[in-house]
């Protein structure tokens, strides 16, 4: 127990229940859930894990140290206080990333700037030396999070933000975030129980995520780096016995995976990201209109995809929308169908109601994760 300390996995908005669920299947302990965050607490090999493992979480903290601010002075002494020497090597590098809901402070890259200033200061007064500012990969990244006058300072042990899961090299015009479609899959309630589909899938996001979750594959086994890697008590021996610990856990998938996109260019960049993701044995796509398509077996269909809304991809909203309600409802019996739209407007448009409806940002736009039942028949048909 004297080898646990606290970390905290940082989330989307309405992510929160999805990453403590997780966190509770890898064996996490004292588990909090916050606000786009989950506090819990694991020892060095569980932060590997949480790194390895974790599909909704943004990145993994290790908090340092915390204080009250009030004032802008009293945040640079106090940061400038902490023996940084034992952390960063003087010929090292280093970042900072910072968070910031504070009258105090207004702007975050302010409090970038003065916390460097800070550190930077420190290592000038003891050893006329500094370290050097990397931003793409520093030893190590100093995370600054600042709510009125708390603040919170960490270690950021991800690295670049760990929806970068390394197989996506050819993406479209609006790509979805892969932790955020994570998200979607689980709260649609995927867990590889039946056949699959997308058919509307862009570059294969939501494809490959729906197949690591039914094969049970960490979703960040193709990363190249996390930020831990250049810690100087990186243990690489367990960090390896870490990783063959999760990949024996991975399992068979005996149902299918099919995504659909019209575009020519986009089922050509799906194929080449689900190659790099490994996983071409489990998924197949195909050039096809969604709306010219019909449910291909009939056996039970689960559908998750992220139609266009209008803003980054220019459609007819009223028009695309009641076509995707009506492909379901005359196409698709015996499906539950999932998709995400930032346009609230377009859910008038479907013609159908929606038996979920889930508020979720997508990026910063507001949006809602629907869900539609579609049943053989009748609905009343159905239950009896």
């Amino acid at each position: 127990m004297e080898n646990n300390f606290k970390m905290i996995a940082k989330c989307l908005y309405e992510f929160e229940d999805e990453l403590a669920k997780e966190l509770r299947q890898l064996g996490a302990m004292d588990i909090q859930k916050g606000v786009r965050h989950v506090s819990f607490v694991g020892d060095l090999g569980f932060m590997y894990k949480a790194n390895l493992s974790l599909r909704t979480a943004i990145s993994i903290l290790k908090p340092l140290f915390s204080f009250k601010i009030y004032n802008e002075d009293d945040f640079y002494k106090k940061i400038n206080a902490f023996a940084w020497e034992n952390l960063i090597d003087k010929n090292g590098t280093f970042a900072v990333e910072s968070t910031v809901n504070s009258e105090i402070f207004t702007h975050s890259r302010y409090v970038v700037f003065r916390t460097k200033d800070a550190i930077v200061d420190r290592f000038r007064d003891k050893f006329e030396f500094r370290p050097s500012i990397d931003t793409e990969r520093p030893d190590v990244q100093v995370s600054v999070h600042i709510d009125r006058e708390n603040c919170e300072i960490s270690l950021n042990t991800s690295g670049d933000p760990l929806f970068k899961r390394g197989y996506k090299t050819a993406t479209n015009i609006a790509p979805i975030n892969e932790v955020l479609a994570a998200g979607l899959l689980l709260k649609s309630g995927w867990a590889g129980q039946c056949d699959f589909l997308d058919p509307m899938c862009g570059s294969g996001t939501l494809l490959i995520e729906a197949a690591m979750i039914a094969c049970n594959i960490p979703p960040n086994i193709n990363r190249d780096h996390f930020a831990f890697q250049k810690w100087e008590d990186f243990d690489e021996n367990l960090f390896e016995i870490i990783k063959d610990s999760t990949l024996k856990k991975v399992k068979s998938f005996s149902f299918n995976i099919l995504g659909y996109d019209k575009a020519p260019s986009a089922v050509e960049k799906s194929i080449q990201n689900i190659e790099n993701a490994n996983l071409s044995d489990f998924i197949e796509v195909r050039r096809q209109d969604f709306f010219e398509s019909h449910k291909t077996s009939e056996r039970h269909l689960h559908m998750v995809f992220n139609p266009p809304y209008g803003v980054r991809l220019d459609v007819d909203v009223p028009k695309f929308y009641s076509k995707i309600g009506d492909t379901l409802k005359q196409n698709y019996p015996g499906s539950s169908a999932w998709f995400i739209v930032a346009d609230l407007e377009a859910i008038k448009h479907v013609g159908l109601r929606p038996s979920r409806k889930i508020k979720l940002y997508n990026a910063k736009l507001e949006s809602r994760l629907l869900n539609y039942q579609i049943y053989e028949g009748s609905k009343k048909a159905s239950k009896q």
